[in-house]
């Protein structure tokens, strides 16, 4: 039987930064709100709770709650996750909430990601490059089975960014691609109907913003909300940048 419906409500008490970057005069700061727990509450509701009921002002960012939009993310007692699927039966009474590192602040637990994602997507070009333009009319291209799935795996990625925030090479080096863009850049190196070559890709993922410059503590793969093997997408890229560079030389 669930934890939630065995045990007695509990009293909990949320610590959340405050920061208004628009406001002149304003400092940032922890604060605190306390409210009773409901049976299967979310970090979404407990939220929305404290902002119809305490602080209306209390800005963060929700849209498809099912863990599919990745607008959520935030630091829950220190570990990047998402708010709509994070109970707060799986946490303490004492919960401190913060925004995502790295990230532009908007305000209180909202971050501008749109901004970071896009600027990766411009530099690794994520997109299909081909010789010949889009023919509508053409025959579809069949696709391998296993090699459509496994590029279905690496866009499932949601954009939440947890991963690049759980990151502490991309909380001290701005040009780094993270998690994220590595997992793109893989994504369009494996796809058959992308027409770059293994030099072109050599000079985006072997340089010292790539690959490389990971570290492997591998906290990106603990905490990727959707379980993306990207654990396997480093080692990927790593055997291409290194078997590109023993031919050239």
């Amino acid at each position: 039987m669930s934890k939630q419906m065995t045990s007695v409500p509990r009293h909990l008490t949320f610590e959340i930064f405050r920061f208004n970057p628009h406001e002149p005069d304003g400092e940032p700061h922890m604060q605190r709100f306390e409210i009773e727990e409901t049976p299967y509450m979310s970090l979404f509701i407990a939220l929305n709770k404290i902002r119809e009921t305490q602080d209306p002002s209390l800005q963060f960012d929700f849209a498809c709650r099912s863990a599919i939009c990745g607008s959520c993310g935030m630091m829950v007692n220190g570990k990047p996750s998402l708010g709509c699927r994070t109970l707060t039966a799986d946490l303490p009474e004492l919960i401190r909430l913060q925004p995502l590192p790295v990230f532009k602040l908007i305000g209180d637990l909202s971050v501008d990601t749109g901004v970071w994602f896009r600027e990766m997507a411009q530099s690794t070009e994520a997109w299909i490059h081909a010789k010949e333009a889009f023919d509508p009319q053409a025959d579809e291209q069949r696709m391998d089975d296993e090699l459509a799935n496994t590029l279905y795996e690496s866009d499932r990625c949601i954009e939440c960014g947890c991963c690049v925030a759980a990151c502490g090479v991309a909380r001290i080096t701005k040009d780094f691609k993270g998690p994220a863009g590595l997992n793109r850049i893989a994504r369009f190196m494996m796809d058959p109907r992308d027409e770059r070559g293994d030099q072109d890709w050599f000079e985006v993922i072997a340089n010292k913003d790539g690959v490389f410059a990971c570290l492997g503590m591998m906290a990106c793969h603990d905490i990727c909300p959707k379980e993306l093997p990207l654990l396997e997408v480093y080692a990927y890229l790593r055997r291409k940048a290194l078997t590109t560079k023993s031919r050239d030389d």
